[in-house]
């Protein structure tokens, strides 16, 4: 998804328990009752597994699937799992954007407007690879090399809208929404200042995809779900990547502006070929959770991270947020936890700038709290720059002791179930420091495991002991393997943590 000039709406729900409780109630599941629950049954191989998002134009200096093969094998002890590639596909020429309020035919040196390879989103053949990035059968072999490495694959795909000259604009201009020209609400000032676009949408038949003055899709033009041809057009294009090329589901931009039924077709038309592997970038629509998708956005949450490394935000609001969750998702959803992703890379900058200090411990909570955790291409790297959205911007690989970092925290979720996807895991039960309201520390526990996670997330050197019923137990560092005695005072340094194991 580009990015938006609003806000995206928290989803508000409404908590079933009382105020004043915190954690998990260890329940069966059919002993509570969710807000939001589900019927999708994930592949199993999802259950433990971290999603890794890849950025192929960025990714080399040549930005071709054969030279972003030649890193499998480091992703691969890296410990990843799926492999997110964003859009794949050819892209539009007309209307294409250079920067989010220009477009590449306002430039007018030829030269320059070479450089702008436009928006991934905006797509013109979806049965197509992007000639950028190398042939079909070079596409076909990456898959094949994912798999022959025990990983997974998933496609980035934008169905709410095509690129101008998607070959349907001609031929099928009965899938698109069409403008009521009577009552064009247009009254953005960057539709004000470019009358010609304006101009040509109207000679196109088409509407803006939203209102813009909320969205800046400039490049895009908006489909029309009501057509059932066009429904079948999506069925077909959505099996064919499975069934042709291998490709283990879909990561869906913006899907909560699709309708939900379409994508329970999808699903069910998806899940008879192979088991697949479903990401909605959302959080507000719940229906799409119900059947068609495995795993949604946890924006609120990743926002929430965000205001408290800059202390905009307290440990409260995030005891609030991870009481509000567990009383609103059924166990079996998955969550997507992030502290980067394209969107953020390149529209509100690094997690270095958001976060500052703050960047390890809030990245080790996107481990450790329910849900998956997502790393972005050059995130391992510590990669310290906003990535251009439009044109080449390489990553600049080198050492880095994030590497290891990520490397270490997708062990730890690995190697204890309790860490493990949605029901698989273990609840979560937040603890209660007394007299130290900066430290944010929960234990994750079944039947066999127990693991304790403590967060100092201020910017001030911390002292405090564990609560009562955490003492008297036999515990090591998790991470370290040392022995460790919980009776013991603690002391965090500033955004210091601490994972504890039961022996």
């Amino acid at each position: 998804m580009r990015s938006k000039f609003i806000i995206q709406t928290i989803f508000l729900s409404v908590i079933l328990i009382s105020c004043g409780q915190e954690g998990r109630v260890k329940q069966h599941k059919q002993e509570k009752q969710y807000a939001v629950s589900t019927s999708v049954e994930h592949p199993a191989w999802s259950k433990n597994a971290v999603i890794y998002e890849v950025n192929i134009r960025q990714y080399s200096e040549e930005g071709t699937f054969k030279v972003f093969a030649e890193h499998l094998p480091r992703l691969q002890k890296l410990g990843v799992d799926i492999l997110w590639l964003m859009p794949v596909y050819p892209i539009g020429e007309l209307n294409r954007k250079a920067t989010q309020t220009i477009l590449v035919d306002e430039i007018k040196d030829p030269d320059e407007r070479k450089q702008y390879l436009g928006s991934y989103y905006s797509t013109k053949d979806y049965l197509s690879v992007n000639p950028e990035f190398g042939t079909m059968e070079d596409f076909r072999s990456l898959v094949d090399e994912i798999h022959e490495l025990g990983m997974y694959v998933i496609l980035d795909i934008a169905v709410n809208h095509t690129a101008w000259d998607h070959a349907w604009v001609k031929t099928h201009p009965e899938y698109y929404t069409k403008i009521d020209t009577g009552n064009t609400p247009w009254n953005s000032e960057w539709m004000k200042q470019h009358p010609d676009f304006f101009e040509r949408l109207k000679n196109l038949g088409m509407t803006y995809p939203v209102d813009p003055d909320e969205t800046d899709w400039w490049d895009t033009a908006d489909l029309n779900y009501d057509n059932h041809g066009l429904r079948d057009e999506m069925k077909n294009i959505f099996k064919y990547w499975v069934s042709e090329t291998g490709v283990d589901g879909y990561r869906c931009d913006v899907a909560g502006l699709v309708p939900c039924d379409f994508w329970n077709e999808i699903r069910a038309s998806l899940d008879s070929i192979k088991p697949v592997f479903m990401l909605a970038e959302d959080e507000e629509n719940t229906c799409l959770l119900k059947m068609a998708f495995d795993m949604n956005y946890a924006w609120e949450f990743h926002h929430l991270l965000n205001d408290v490394a800059k202390g905009d935000k307290t440990v409260r609001d995030l005891k609030d947020y991870i009481i509000k969750q567990d009383s609103t998702y059924d166990p079996e959803i998955y969550r997507m936890n992030f502290i980067t992703n394209h969107d953020e890379n390149s529209w509100n900058g690094t997690e270095f700038e958001r976060m500052g200090d703050a960047v390890e411990v809030m990245a080790l909570l996107t481990f450790t709290v329910p849900g998956m955790p997502l790393i972005y291409t050059g995130q391992e790297t510590g990669l310290m720059k906003r990535l251009e959205f439009f044109k080449k911007d390489m990553v600049e690989w080198k050492e880095s002791k994030w590497e290891k970092i990520y490397q270490s925290v997708i062990h730890l979720k690995k190697s204890n179930q309790v860490l493990w996807n949605g029901s698989a895991g273990g609840a979560m039960q937040i603890m209660d420091i007394e007299g130290e309201e900066n430290i944010f520390a929960f234990a994750r526990s079944n039947d066999k495991e127990e693991l304790l996670v403590i967060t100092n997330l201020s910017d001030t050197i911390a002292n405090f002991q564990l609560p009562d019923d955490y003492t008297g137990k036999n515990y090591y560092d998790a991470l370290t393997k040392q022995k460790f005695n919980p009776e013991q005072s603690l002391t965090l340094d500033s955004f210091g943590y601490l994972v504890l194991k039961k022996r």
